[in-house]
């Protein structure tokens, strides 16, 4: 079982920064595969970014939204449960509910919501124009 609890939405002026954390209860997270999704007011989920599980053959691989690439980063430190999203150059059409995912299993299909088992609550990014 883990819990993820984001923090560190909030309100930013377009052209700004913010940086979202999640952190993760369990001691397995190197273990785990991280997601970010974001949904906005009348919109479905959408896939923002995620990093593969430590380790291995695809240790640390990340994968990202077009619109997202080159403004958004994704990485993790293993040794404080946390997986982190650096959001630059924020447009309006950013704005959002936030989440990240975890995914332990073989399932994982990176940019599938419905391949992950586990959600954090979400955090609110707003982008003012």
């Amino acid at each position: 079982q883990v819990h993820l609890v984001e923090s560190g939405g909030g309100l930013v002026q377009a052209g700004g920064s913010l940086r979202l954390s999640c952190a993760a209860s369990g001691r397995t997270f190197s273990s785990y595969a991280m997601g970010w999704f974001r949904q906005a007011p009348g919109k479905e989920r959408e896939f923002v970014g995620a990093l593969s599980w430590s380790g291995g053959w695809s240790g640390g691989r990340t994968f990202y939204l077009d619109s997202v690439k080159g403004r958004f980063t994704i990485s993790r430190d293993n040794a404080k449960n946390t997986v982190y999203l650096q959001m630059n150059s924020l447009k309006p059409e950013d704005t959002a509910v936030y989440y990240c995912a975890a995914e332990a299993g073989n399932r994982w299909i990176p940019a599938v919501a419905a391949t992950y088992t586990y959600w954090g609550q979400g955090t609110q990014v707003t982008v003012s124009s």
